[in-house]
């Protein structure tokens, strides 16, 4: 039982204490590897459609087995020592697969400095966690940015790795954060990466299909313990889940938004560049920078019932099949 262990003391290390700046974040190798691969590949492969495509393909393939390889062996050496360094260094790796305090953290100055009426500020802090252009943006938009991040990190930087951790350790984990790297880096659809970024947009999207479903369920069950409107998240996420570009970025958006009773989305701009998106959740009112907090309770309390249920399950599992699991 020591990966149960290992992911519960990891997910109270994160919620905690967050990702310290002195600590080396597996994160920065895996965007390293991202980085020297892309330029390695795109030496090996010829500079046209057929070959870009085809270097992206060997990429997305090439990452995550290597991570999984690597995150594997070091557990197993690990464990070969003490099963005790085992545990501590899979607890210290759950820990570092994880974002709940740091996507908090950095919701909350952005909140801090909308109600300090300091736009600049805001803009400039809500710059650091989404990918949009910033600079123009209205207080009500910088909330919606805000709240939108807060949403869908919620299934891509907490349930999916959560999920990962409970089923395969930390390696797991790890090789699912390596998917989501490549897709942060690479997945865009503009002329460099159209071609080379295809494969590992579409494995992104594959890793996030049940993870961000299961998201949006865990949200209306937080909705109802948090005193906000869970049936609205339940009607908004029927109605407007699909309304998103991302097969599954709608999925927790449209909860957020029928629980707060707000309207997210909408037209929005990328390096300059206008991108009309569908407006998601109803105007029933004007969204507030209280909504932030609003939101982030919610993304706590669906963290905490998805690691209550996910190690019951495995406990249970372990228990009636007579099962050791390390």
């Amino acid at each position: 039982m020591l990966t149960y262990a290992s992911v519960f003391l990891g997910f109270l290390l994160d919620l905690i204490l967050g990702d310290p700046k002195w600590m080396p974040h597996p994160v920065k190798l895996l965007g390293w590897a991202v980085h020297t691969l892309e330029r390695r590949l795109r030496k090996w492969f010829p500079d046209s459609p057929k070959g870009r495509r085809a270097a992206g393909l060997l990429m997305a393939v090439l990452l995550p087995v290597l991570t999984l390889v690597l995150a594997v062996d070091l557990l197993w050496l690990c464990y070969e020592v003490t099963p005790w360094l085992y545990m501590v260094v899979q607890a210290l790796l759950c820990w570092q697969c994880l974002a709940m305090k740091d996507l908090k953290g950095e919701s909350s100055r952005v909140q801090r400095a909308l109600e300090e009426g300091d736009l600049e500020k805001a803009r400039s802090l809500v710059s650091r966690i989404v990918g949009r252009d910033t600079e123009n943006l209205t207080a009500g938009g910088v909330t919606r940015a805000a709240v939108e991040t807060v949403a869908e990190n919620f299934s891509d930087g907490v349930i999916a790795p959560l999920l990962c951790m409970l089923v395969g350790g930390a390696p797991l984990a790890l090789t699912y954060k390596a998917i989501n790297t490549m897709d942060s880096m690479v997945g865009y659809k503009n002329e460099k990466y159209l071609d080379f970024g295809r494969a590992p947009a579409k494995l992104d999207d594959f890793a996030n299909y049940l993870p961000a479903r299961l998201s949006a369920f865990l949200w209306m069950a937080a909705a109802f313990l948090t005193g906000n409107d869970g049936k609205g998240a339940f009607r908004i996420w029927r109605r407007d889940r699909k309304k998103h570009a991302s097969p599954n970025a709608g999925q927790t958006e449209a909860a957020c938004a029928g629980s707060l009773g707000v309207r997210l989305a909408g037209p929005i701009s990328y390096f300059g560049e206008p991108v009309e998106k569908e407006y998601i959740g109803d105007k029933t009112r004007k969204v507030r920078p209280s909504d932030i907090a609003k939101a982030n309770k919610m993304m706590l309390a669906g963290s905490i019932i998805c690691l209550v249920i996910g190690l019951a399950i495995r406990f249970a599992i372990c228990y009636y099949n007579d099962w050791i699991m390390i």
